[in-house]
């Protein structure tokens, strides 16, 4: 059977686990809960195995992940700074031309305006764009930092193997009997500290033992070094130089320590052994160097100052942290999780019973868990993978992709009550700004404002590549969304004024001169503009207009909060004279394009002109439910298929459509053929946005609140009939609470975070609103109510009985 493989051919990640009472255990990782990840083998130490089957535990700024090996264990580890390419690599130009070339698109542009249409690749062609793999390598990828190695002697057959993850307080475990003993690991990311913690013990005195060393990829420098415990590895990249370092410090609990020639570290007979890892590079987010100071008194200062705090303070520290972020949602679908490994459950799933419920509820935390684990103030936000990656040529080179995948990544940040977690991102795109200057006036000879394209890396690449699919220059302006959406969740103020409208604003006068008057209608158009790798490039096609339109509606709106009432005016006018991008075809779809070029037989993975219906405002069964119709029939036509990522923005789609059983349905095909024994997504290959889409798409079948009223149940499928969710999102800075009975909501909680008006769509009937037992007055208006909340109070809304 698989599950009996001979654990010795395995060599796999372990970090470790304290000796812990029965108490001190129920209280941070209970078997069978709802909430943890588990498996009866270790995870195989091949590529697949660490795809699929190893289990991640991160901080923001640092990954691992567990393999769980009985005798030969690996804990592959990353940094998210460390990356090739970039300044220090020979003609790095951040995607740009060596001088400017303001004319390049008038040619194409009156090609479209005579033509209608022209090939991407004559895009390219007029941009000047080489077809040369030296510009993929001067990109560079995100990089595997390395693998810390332990060697265990073998203590016989192993019984009651056990490897799991519990997400709720972000502990792994390893477990295990062999000769007599019962040996337990531990492993964590911490946050507080900044690094990770492993811990080996057994339970019978001085029966610890094992060698420890960190392996580091063929491509960089290396010098290996081991002194009082202490393992460091240092060097530089070949491709840029970037300088880079790791600690790990071994302490053991009695037995004997021996520090080796090689770098590496021996313990035996100790009761237990503690690791502690730290790493980084002298990277800064600084252009156009991006070169800070070196890592090694930073690196040296986390792992000395984690190693005096002491494992069970270190392990105290990261659960308080942790839960502080994951225990403010709790979801309830009804489900049971039964007593069998999570690579099972997943094989088992789609019976519609309690176990369904249960996987449901748990891939929704996991979403949670891991953009906790990989995105934190401080660190760069989360890449293509996450922070977790194992190879030097990683897919797509695990970067940051602004055609929907980095904004996928942070749809869940905000509803899902984790906005700390969207930080990086911010700092991200404010960061795009300076370079994307430059390539604003290089590419487009635009004077003001700045423009990123498809793909971007850590060092400032916001010019576009030799690739039909990398001409995108509406990231910007979709990135800049989503910055002012924190503010209508938050009503932050000051954020508002100091970040996000600056980005803003920024972003819309790129726009003012990009934009053209089309002369068959007089409206104004993106281009060259192109559908996200499919069809032609036009004017006007549908995504770009639509994006457009959401920038310059938000920025109308921000301006105007910040008493910026000129530029409100230059928003507005320019909204009246653009296009929407909005037109019902000729069999009864929302058209990708101006003109009617859809195809009923396409069936492309991205269905990019429906941006409008998510994560965009303009089109809503509540709203425009002719448009809502049309967007419809395109996606059904364009089937349930595709991409792990796909399928999970899908699930969002379906709930802005109203339809949670469809969007159910969705969610279970990507459980069923999207996703891994470790429920990582897969594209394929493994990629962290699916796993992140589909928390927003659970999200929004609860709670919408994009058209400013706190819509309850909008998209509940029939399967979940009974169920609670508490801690929500909802914009207008509410937190929400449901409770439903029979498909139909029978409590609303809600904190206000703002004093002023609240508009709640109930699905409830006449009801009472009461605050501390006192009835509420409020209005009616169609579906839904409306009271006036005051701040930091809180709501019951029950229906009249």
């Amino acid at each position: 059977m698989r599950r009996r493989r001979l654990f010795g051919l395995l060599l796999v990640f372990v970090t470790a686990a304290a000796t812990l009472t029965a108490t001190e255990y129920a209280a941070v990782a209970t078997p069978g809960r709802d909430l943890v990840l588990w498996y009866d083998e270790p995870a195989p130490d091949t590529a697949e195995g660490w795809e699929g089957r190893s289990l991640p535990i991160g901080n923001g700024g640092m990954g691992a992940t567990v393999f769980g090996g009985v005798t030969d264990e690996r804990i592959q580890f990353n940094e998210k700074t460390l990356w090739t390419g970039g300044p220090g690599v020979p003609d790095y130009n951040f995607g740009n031309w060596a001088a400017p070339r303001p004319g390049a698109l008038d040619g194409i542009r009156q090609r479209i305006a005579a033509e209608g249409q022209v090939r991407p690749e004559d895009v390219l062609a007029a941009l000047g764009l080489p077809s040369d793999s030296p510009r993929h390598r001067r990109f560079g990828a995100y990089q595997s930092f390395g693998d810390v190695r332990l060697s265990i002697p073998d203590a016989g057959p192993v019984t009651e193997y056990r490897r799991e993850l519990d997400i709720s307080r972000a502990l792994a475990r390893v477990t295990y009997r062999a000769g007599g003993v019962r040996y337990t690991r531990e492993y964590f990311a911490t946050a507080p500290d900044g690094v990770v913690v492993m811990r080996l013990t057994a339970d019978r005195p001085g029966r610890v033992d094992v060698g420890t060393r960190i392996a580091v990829p063929a491509n960089r420098t290396s010098a290996v070094s081991a002194h009082r415990g202490r393992i460091t590895v240092a060097g530089a990249l070949n491709s840029n130089g970037l300088r880079y370092e790791a600690q790990l410090q071994v302490s053991a609990d009695g037995g004997r320590r021996v520090d080796n020639a090689d770098g590496s570290v021996a313990v035996t007979g100790a009761d237990s052994v503690t690791l502690v890892l730290a790493a980084g590079t002298d990277y800064a987010p600084d252009y156009p160097t991006y070169r800070g100071a070196d890592p090694h008194e930073n690196v040296n200062n986390l792992v000395t100052s984690a190693s005096r705090k002491g494992f069970r303070d270190l392990r105290d520290r990261h659960v308080r942290d942790h839960t502080r972020l994951f225990d403010r949602v709790r979801l309830d679908l009804g489900g049971r999780m039964p007593d069998v490994p999570t690579d099972d459950l997943l094989a088992g799933y789609g019976s519609g019973g309690p176990a369904d419920r249960a996987l449901e509820e748990l891939f929704f935390a996991y979403g949670r868990y891991l953009l906790i684990g990989s995105s934190r103030p401080g660190s760069l936000p989360a890449n293509l993978q996450g922070v977790w990656n194992n190879l030097e040529a990683p897919p797509w080179q695990s970067d940051y992709h602004l055609n929907i995948n980095l904004q996928m990544n942070y749809w869940l940040a905000e509803s899902t009550n984790l906005a700390e977690t969207a930080e990086p991102f911010f700092g991200y795109v404010d960061s795009l700004r300076e370079p994307g200057r430059v390539t604003a006036r290089q590419h487009y000879g635009v004077s003001q404002g700045w423009v990123a394209h498809h793909a971007s890396n850590i060092y400032g690449w916001t010019g576009a590549w030799d690739h039909t699919a990398f001409f995108f220059p509406e990231s910007g302006a979709w990135l800049s969304d989503q910055l002012y959406d924190h503010y209508r969740f938050t009503l932050d103020k000051r954020f508002l004024a100091q970040r996000a409208y600056p980005v803003m604003k920024e972003t819309a006068q790129f726009w003012l001169e990009f934009l053209q008057v089309d002369p068959r209608d007089g409206r104004l158009v993106v281009t060259p503009s192109r559908s996200p790798e499919l069809g032609p490039a036009t004017a006007g096609t549908s995504m770009s207009q639509q994006i457009v339109w959401q920038l310059f509606t938000d920025v109308r709106e921000a301006a105007g909060a910040v008493g910026d009432t000129a530029f409100a005016a230059t928003a507005k006018d320019i909204l009246a004279r653009l296009d929407p991008g909005l037109r019902v075809g000729s069999w009864g779809q929302l058209q990708e394009w101006k003109a009617d070029l859809d195809s009923p037989t396409e069936t492309h993975r991205h269905v990019s002109h429906l941006f409008a219906l998510h994560p965009g405002t303009q089109v809503s069964p509540r709203t425009t439910p002719e448009l809502a119709a049309a967007a419809r029939v395109s996606l059904e036509a364009r089937t349930d298929a595709g991409t792990g990522w796909s399928k999970a923005w899908k699930i969002n789609f379906w709930a802005r459509l109203l339809d949670g059983d469809r969007a159910l349905k969705l969610l279970g095909d990507q459980l069923t053929t999207s996703t891994l024994p470790n429920l990582w997504d897969t594209h394929p290959p493994f990629q962290i946005d699916g796993n992140f889409g589909a928390t927003s798409g659970v999200t929004e079948m609860l709670l919408q609140s994009h058209l400013g009223t706190v819509d309850v149940l909008p998209a509940l499928p029939s399967a979940w009939q009974d169920g609670r969710v508490d801690g929500l999102r909802a914009r207008g800075d509410l937190t929400v609470g449901l409770t439903w009975r029979a498909g139909k909501p029978t409590e609303i909680r809600l904190t206000a975070g703002h004093s002023g008006e609240v508009s709640v769509r109930t699905g409830m009937g006449p009801v009472r609103v009461y605050r501390n037992g006192r009835v509420v007055g409020h209005r009616v208006s169609g579906e839904a109510i409306t009271f006036s909340a005051k701040d930091g109070a809180s709501y019951r809304v029950v229906p009249v009985t």
